[in-house]
């Protein structure tokens, strides 16, 4: 599975973004996908993950913000990001895992985008 991340960008404080992830391979519909951020100096933490089925899970720090989705006629995933805070400024990487339930670890998954930056200006 190879993954491309896109949608990133510098924003102001209480605006919104759209983050994509679009995947190559047959299966996958059949994984479970996730985001992930890393800040500068920070490591690399949960943002939001989405099963098979299409269940969501979220970071406390994100929850009722964000919301992840996937489309698996177009085999892309999307994180919709609303009120967004200067703290959430980070580069994005969205991820697959042959777990179809996904997983808040980042160890779980096998697959890695390149990583998209997101700067949310105050």
């Amino acid at each position: 599975v190879q993954l491309q991340a896109s949608g990133g960008g510098l924003v102001q404080a209480g605006d919104s973004l759209r983050l994509s992830c679009a995947a190559s391979g047959r299966t996958f519909s059949s994984y479970g996908m996730g985001w992930f951020r890393q800040a500068p100096g920070k490591e690399r933490e949960f943002v939001s993950t989405i099963t098979s089925g299409g269940s969501a899970n979220y970071a406390d720090s994100v929850k009722g913000r964000f919301a992840i989705s996937r489309d698996n006629a177009k085999n892309t995933v999307y994180l919709q990001m609303n009120s967004l805070k200067p703290e959430d400024t980070a580069v994005y990487y969205c991820a697959a895992t042959r777990y179809a339930s996904g997983s808040p670890v980042p160890r779980a998954y096998g697959y890695w985008g390149q990583g998209t930056q997101v700067t949310v200006s105050s």
